[in-house]
């Protein structure tokens, strides 16, 4: 026969009862809330990742320039490189504005200004060739660079990430301006700087044909000498007293050689080949 429970227990179940609901509400309630937070926050990561600034492209300057007579070279050499550098923060500054402005906001805030400073520096490596010979007309056309939207070029094709973009010109604006030893290749290590001898101002007058390769190279010779001032500060304490001569100056040395004979090859094809530049493969550590 069974009993009734008595009221108190009565009303404890009801009370456990209702607690119980009201959790399990509670959790359904929170399980569709934070349910809707990540469908929203998806959909904003994937619209974020839709977005693309696009990259910034521009004409070649180097294979439209003359012949290079040598004392222009230098300062021919640290200009284009400067082109390069002006593309590297228009990208940047790309990057960092997205969203930001009117429909204009590019064309007035980065395309423009972008020009401006190139048609100055353009103006700067005519002045240069036109000191000692002919000086160039019509590069101010090679100064207004266009957007290539979304990552998409004008021809349909991917074009090239930020980083990248300055490829877009052929190797045409880049340079050396760090083997002029002390003047671009030095740092504050503790290691020391490896200090190279110039290349650029002991070349002949550079045929217009032989200008993008051998532009390239000396941009190489730059790469170079970084490189290896960064294994320089990474390997502080390590081998023996020979372990800088061995493992950096040395391979470096070799390097530089075989660039440097890429050079006056290039340049031979079309003039006297310049001899005599593998006195200039050997660095030097300053401690």
């Amino acid at each position: 026969m069974s009993r009734a429970l008595p009221k108190y227990n009565k009303r404890r179940v009801l009370m456990i009862g209702g607690t119980a609901a009201v959790v399990l509400s509670g959790a359904v309630i929170a399980g569709n809330a934070l349910a809707g937070e990540t469908s929203k926050s998806s959909t904003n990561a994937t619209t974020k990742a839709a977005t693309s600034p696009g990259t910034v492209n521009c004409p070649a300057v180097a294979p439209s320039l003359p012949a290079i007579p040598a004392s222009a070279q230098a300062e021919v050499t640290r200009n284009l490189t400067l082109l390069d550098t002006q593309i590297a923060e228009a990208n940047k500054r790309l990057v960092d504005t997205v969203g930001q402005g009117g429909p204009n906001f590019v064309q007035n805030a980065i395309l423009g200004p972008l020009k401006d400073k190139r048609v100055a520096t353009i103006n700067r490596i005519a002045t240069a060739i036109g000191r000692t010979a002919a000086k160039p007309t019509g590069l101010d056309s090679l100064a207004p660079c266009t957007l290539n939207a979304n990552g998409v070029s004008a021809g349909g094709g991917a074009a090239t990430a930020a980083p990248s973009a300055t490829a877009t010109q052929q190797a045409g604006n880049t340079g050396n301006t760090g083997n002029t030893g002390a003047a671009g290749n030095t740092g504050s290590t503790a290691a020391g700087t490896i200090t190279c001898p110039d290349v650029a101002s002991k070349l002949p007058a550079i045929p217009a044909s032989a200008q993008a390769e051998v532009t390239r190279n000396l941009t190489l010779l730059n790469t170079q000498i970084t490189e290896a001032n960064t294994r320089l500060a990474n390997t502080v304490g390590q081998g023996g007293p020979n372990f800088v001569q061995n493992a950096i100056l040395g391979p470096l040395a070799d390097k530089r050689k075989s660039t440097i004979d890429r050079i006056a090859i290039s340049i031979g094809r079309t003039a006297a080949k310049p001899t005599g530049l593998d006195s200039l493969a050997t660095c030097t550590l300053n401690k």
